[in-house]
């Protein structure tokens, strides 16, 4: 059995994180910190749980940590995870990170971005972990940056497309919907019930969302060359999910039985990913509580735009179950292990 450790468990990631990990059949959870819950178990923090767990909510040293744990999750914000990913690494672990703190490879657009980084050596040697793409650095790697949820959604939709050259790369529009537990657990105005419920509404918009360089940075290397999105976020009044609709200019000479073509070869060997029938739309409640990205398409003949619909689950495959399926990876374990459930409906 591989001992885990997940640094920040009373988020929403960590809640996520507890509950995959409890029915992993090759990891034993030893460590799930919270100063704000210490000395508490985790199952009173998240009710949910009971049954599943015994651990108790510590506020330990990462020399502790390390200490009885082989692999760490840290599912803290970022500029937390930079001070402590270092010192994991030294102690001679692994360390999936959940935060941005490394998901981008230059240190000048992190810092463009977010704020200055403290440990930016170790920006190279973070492999992006985004399985479908970069599976086998991922299976080699000592520090994973999982990526980010929206960014998930819409790499997925784009890379075959890019690959083939089958759209202009300058014309990409990303219209992305999430619910409210991607902004966290911590109690904020604009996330109250009253303030979300029976309403829709953009946020961050006109190329202000963190997410946007990280998009753009892996959309690049699909394209093989350097570009720019349209990428604006909605909140939508649900608890889970995310569809990310985007657009783009065909090349001549594309189909849309060429483009289903495309898609089926790109996504044939990979498990979570499905590929939807032409005509078929994904809906989020299709995802709700498993590791699959729906991804279905459209051609808008009139205006020689292709469409892609993209939906995952913001909170496992833009998370927690991602960075198991990260973590399966890493310890050469079946790729679906713990992961293998269908999704909650309805």
């Amino acid at each position: 059995m591989i001992r885990v450790a997940i640094i920040g468990a009373s988020g929403y990631t960590g809640a996520e994180l507890t509950r995959i990990l409890c029915n992993h059949p090759h990891v034993e959870l030893t460590v799930a910190t919270s100063r704000q819950y210490a000395g508490k178990k985790l199952a009173e923090v998240f009710p949910h749980l009971r049954s599943k767990t015994e651990l108790v909510c510590e506020n330990l040293s990462v020399e502790k940590i390390a200490d009885r744990a082989d692999i760490i999750f840290t599912a803290v914000p970022h500029k937390t995870a930079m001070d402590i990913v270092p010192q994991l690494l030294n102690a001679g672990k692994k360390v999936i990170d959940l935060s941005a703190d490394y998901r981008l490879r230059d240190v000048s657009t992190y810092e463009e971005w977010y704020q200055p980084h403290s440990s930016p050596d170790y920006l190279k040697e973070a492999v992006y972990g985004l399985p479908e793409l970069y599976r086998d650095k991922i299976s080699h790697a000592r520090l994973i940056a999982n990526p980010g949820c929206y960014p998930t959604s819409i790499i997925l939709a784009l890379t075959p497309l890019l690959k083939a050259n089958a759209v202009d790369k300058h014309s990409i529009i990303a219209d992305s919907k999430s619910g409210t537990s991607g902004a966290g657990r911590a109690a904020a105005v604009g996330t109250l019930f009253c303030e979300v419920a029976d309403g829709f509404k953009p946020y961050k918009v006109g190329g202000t969302h963190r997410h946007t360089p990280e998009i753009e940075q892996e959309l690049s290397v699909a394209a093989g060359e350097e570009l720019k999105v349209v990428f604006t976020p909605h909140l939508l009044p649900i608890s889970r999910g995310i569809m990310s609709t985007v657009y783009a200019n065909l090349q001549p000479g594309w189909s849309i039985e060429k483009i289903e073509e495309l898609y089926a070869e790109a996504y044939s060997n990979e498990y979570f990913v499905r590929v939807l029938p032409i005509g078929t739309t994904p809906a989020t409640q299709h995802v709700r509580g498993s590791n699959f990205c729906d991804i279905g398409f459209a051609i808008d003949t009139r205006t020689n735009r292709v469409i892609v619909m993209s939906t995952i689950d913001n909170v496992v495959k833009g998370a927690a179950g991602q960075a198991v399926q990260n973590l399966n990876l890493l310890c050469g374990f079946t790729e679906i292990s713990g992961l293998e459930g269908a999704p909650f409906f309805p």
